[in-house]
């Protein structure tokens, strides 16, 4: 195994005798400073009486033979390991370092060789080390269930047919204002800057400072993300990883393979996956994971040690500072900024010792040329064939010079002020880009974006440090790279590197990024559409009736009852109901008395009187149900304590808050600001918002939201079903419409633009899908996506209905835009054609032939209105009504 230092102009070495014995009669210290120039090497200062080795000019590959038949021993600076050497006499051979292997610690050694000529300097270490790197990893086993809850999110119970059905009673009034209509030509400029309020959440909302989630090591004020990519960093033991796409980075806290104090820094290749058993029909993989605890680099620092601690502080909605400290009081060591899509790890320095260690163990090391002024660059050559890229940018004192202490460590020989940079490097072009982009880093991201009509434009702006003269360079998933703008796309680099869950993601230089998305849904409303009818309202007049009696069944059901749920997801099916009977059916009487008791029925939860009400805790920041404080379980309400879910949950209540405003824009100011709260929690767009973090669901780096909260998890941050979250921001789209909230408008209408584009990359794969692996695109959905891996599973079981299902419900004007008639029918063919859909019992038969109406609307009206239809296929927060009227209106009934 060899270790080189390339390109070093200096080399210093520091030698002493071992400790005196009768033999040799005393040790004596010497250092020696080598300047090699060229072809030559020549002794320049010897601090001993020792005869210095004369000059070499002219000989490329050279020695130096200190004169001692036992050997002198190198001091590494503060302690570190003792290694007894023998640099002997030759014009062609290395000098060699015979050293005494002791183990791998930070105070272990190995033997050495080195080899000095004008461009490099090569140290060989051994091959016969008595510990196994680790490159294999880790792959857990269990999906977590914390805040889980493993029974179906649906309503299973029996819902009664109504005693009696209610008469049209309330008159229409005449001069019904009308709700702000949205139109093509929207033109919103900056729609992330302005809050939609700073007003504190409604006074009927009880406010508490606690939270069963401690906040550990979090130095920020104010709120905080709770459902974002760092979150591992301050739940748990603060070891899980956190996942940056593409690399991976956790604390070890003295453990793992590399036992470092420091930041781990690991980044998976396709063939490292590992693959679930296949279905027997569809021969596609059940799941693929990607192992976690390789170490493959970790930055430290001499100074920390079994009493380090770690804090987080800067926290965003896209970055975050972790700092690591040698103990609670002390001023931190390491800093990490971390930002989602980072080219380098960065750590910065001030004034503690680096190391930087490996438990796959170094190969080769070489110092290389000085990649820019005042950057040092070292190539570090792993034993699983992997090259990592080291920079290091000095801001004060001396350059990183690192000296090899064994397989596992090399350490510097003094203390640091700055910054040093990981990188992995595939093949000398990637070398040459990282080259260019080193010494400046990402601290932070701005958000922006403009909406004109269908155009919307989004763009990151990188705060950068370091050199500011490089570009920052940071990886692009597949999403964005396909919707960039030609400036942004002319800066992406030949650098790729897999990601866990994403495809290969490819390194751009520049300083900002641009995404276009061209095809906003304007056009999309509250009423049936599609991408070749547009939206459709008209159904003939036998339609009319067959759905009215339908219809009036349905709004005579007991609202109040059924809305009196134990969870916020349960609680909401009859706004649909009405919006059909008034704008399809034409029957304002029958809509305005139904209405009235809809807005009974929301009225509860408005005023939070539900079983379990809303509490605002000021601990992290958010609105959350009270089931945990009550109960003592996590997993209550879906986890909603912890911030499982909240777009899930609130998302049915904005979205039947805009179809009220709609129907009745004089019921908005009243219950304005309770919807805005639910709007706050989950998709807030400003921090000027005092009471809410910036976007806690939504991630405007991987194009969707996440809906996993406060639980340490080894796999990342999760999402299970993709339909419920592009609900979401159909709900905010529709809300910011009716209230007349034009950038809340725009941001949902860019949300779905954006999901349309992530969606059919990561969920959703139809049989074209080149970003998952062949082995998993023909399970047709994601399951449940992870940020380390992808499950083909859900939370409450293992049917091949709930697992499609759950990327189906609920069925809206927008699913077509989403969820393409292409991939509908593959997924179809692939699991439920040929009678395999009659087979499935309960509410999953109706949302299965709900999803089967996008492609073939007429044969959903055909099932949902046959005499065969039972009302046990209706699961009880779906609506027989809206989907006879989907169906029908897009069949051309």
């Amino acid at each position: 195994m060899k270790v080189l230092f390339v390109g070093l102009t200096m080399l210093q070495v520091v030698l002493a005798r071992p400790p005196p014995d009768e033999a040799h009669g005393g040790s004596r210290w010497r250092t020696v400073t080598i300047t090699a120039r060229g072809e030559a090497a020549t002794v320049t200062s010897c601090s001993t009486s020792a005869a210095a080795p004369t000059s070499t000019a002219g000989k490329r590959n050279w020695s130096i033979d200190f004169g001692s038949p036992d050997g002198w021993t190198a001091l590494y600076p503060q302690n570190p390991p003792v290694v007894s050497t023998r640099l002997a006499a030759s014009t062609s051979a290395p000098a060699e370092q015979s050293v005494q292997l002791a183990g791998l610690g930070e105070t272990d050694t190995v033997s050495v060789i080195i080899s000095v000529n004008p461009s490099e300097t090569v140290q060989i270490l051994p091959t016969d080390v008595p510990i196994e790197s680790t490159n294999t990893g880790t792959i857990p086993t269990d999906a977590p269930s914390s805040g889980h809850l493993t029974s179906q999110p649906l309503i299973t119970s029996h819902i009664p047919e109504p005693t009696e059905l209610i008469s049209a009673t309330v008159s229409v009034p005449t001069d019904q204002p009308a709700a702000p209509s949205e139109t093509v030509s929207m033109v919103v400029h900056n729609i992330f800057a302005a809050p939609i309020s700073s007003d504190p959440p409604p006074g009927n909302i009880p406010r508490r400072n606690d939270h069963p989630a401690p906040r550990i090591g979090i130095q920020s004020n104010g709120p905080i993300g709770t459902n974002k990519f760092y979150n591992n960093f301050f739940l748990g033991s603060q070891t899980s990883p956190t996942y940056l796409f593409p690399y991976s980075v956790s604390w070890a806290k003295g453990g793992g393979a590399s036992g470092t104090w420091g930041m781990t820094i690991s980044h998976v290749e396709a063939n490292q996956r590992v693959y679930g058993e296949r279905d027997a029909n569809s021969g596609a993989a059940r799941y693929y994971i990607n192992p976690i605890g390789i170490h493959s680099v970790c930055l430290s620092a001499k100074e920390l040690g079994p009493g380090t601690t770690l804090t987080s502080d800067s926290v965003t909605d896209l970055s975050a500072l972790v700092s690591l400290r040698a103990s609670a009081n002390a001023q931190p060591a390491i800093q990490f900024p971390l930002v989602q899509g980072a080219g380098f790890v960065t750590a910065v320095y001030n004034g503690g010792q680096p190391l930087v260690q490996t438990g796959v163990f170094f190969k080769t090391v070489t110092k290389s040329a000085k990649a820019k002024d005042g950057v040092e660059k070292y190539k570090l050559h792993l034993e699983d064939g992997s090259t990592w890229l080291v920079y290091a940018y000095h801001t004060r004192g001396d350059a990183l010079n690192l000296q090899v202490v064994n397989n596992g460590l090399a350490q510097s020989t003094g203390p640091f002020w700055g910054i040093i940079q990981v990188a992995k490097a595939s093949d000398a072009e990637a070398e040459k880009v990282y080259d260019q982009a080193c010494g400046t880093y990402a601290v932070g991201v701005d958000l922006s974006g403009d909406v004109n009509g269908k155009m919307g434009v989004y763009r990151f702006g990188f705060r950068k440090q370091g050199m500011y003269q490089s570009p920052v360079a940071q990886f692009a998933l597949p999403h964005h790279l396909s919707s960039f703008d030609d400036g942004t796309r002319g800066k992406v680099t030949v650098v790729k590197l897999q990601t866990p869950t994403k495809g290969m993601a490819y390194l751009v230089l520049a300083d900002s990024w641009t995404m276009v998305e061209t095809e906003l849904p304007t056009d999309i409303g509250f009423l049936p559409w599609s991408p070749e009818a547009g939206e459709v309202k008209g159904l003939s007049a036998a339609t009319k009736t067959f759905i009215r009696e339908v219809a009036h069944q349905e709004v005579s059901q007991d609202m109040l009852g059924q809305s009196d749920q134990n969870s916020m997801y349960f609680s909401g099916k009859f706004a649909s109901i009405i919006l059909v009977i008034r704008d399809m059916l034409g029957d304002e009487a029958l809509a305005l008395t139904a209405l009235n008791r809809l807005k009974q029925a929301f009225a509860r939860f408005a005023e939070n009187r539900q079983q379990f009400p809303l509490v605002y805790e000021g601990a992290w920041g958010g609105v959350v149900s009270s089931a945990t404080y009550v109960t003592g379980n996590s997993g209550a309400d879906f986890g909603n304590s912890y911030y499982n879910d909240h777009h899930f949950h609130y998302g049915y209540f904005i979205l039947t808050a805009a179809i009220i405003g709609h129907l009745d824009p004089s019921w908005i100011p009243a219950n304005k600001a309770y919807v805005n709260m639910l709007v706050r929690d989950v998709a807030n767009p400003s921090t000027a918002d005092q009471y809410f973090p910036a976007w806690r669901n939504f991630d405007w780096y991987h194009g969707h939201s996440w809906a996993h909260g406060l639980f340490d998890t080894l796999d990342g941050k999760d999402q299970e079903s993709s339909s419920e979250d592009t609900m979401a921001s159909y709900a905010l789209k529709m809300w910011g419409t009716v209230s007349g909230d034009q950038n809340l408008a725009a941001r949902g209408n860019l949300m779905l633009a954006v999901q349309a584009r992530s969606m059919n990359n990561y969920y959703l794969y139809s049989e074209g899908n080149s970003v998952q692996p062949r082995e998993f695109v023909g399970n047709k959905v994601a399951g449940i996506l992870f940020e380390n891996k992808v499950d083909h599973t859900t939370y409450f079981g293992g049917n091949i209905e709930y697992i499609q299902g759950i990327h189906m419900l609920p069925l809206l004007p927008h699913t077509p835009m989403v969820r393409r008639k292409q991939f509908v029918r593959e997924e179809w063919d692939a699991y439920f054609s040929g009678g395999r859909a009659d087979r499935v019992g309960g509410g999953w038969r109706g949302i299965l032939m709900a999803n089967y109406g996008t492609i073939d609307p007429r044969g959903g009206y055909e099932f949902f209105s046959g005499r065969g239809f039972k009302g046990e296929w209706l699961d009880g927060g779906a609506s027989l009504t809206w989907y006879l009227a989907y169906c029908a209106a897009l069949g051309g009934l």
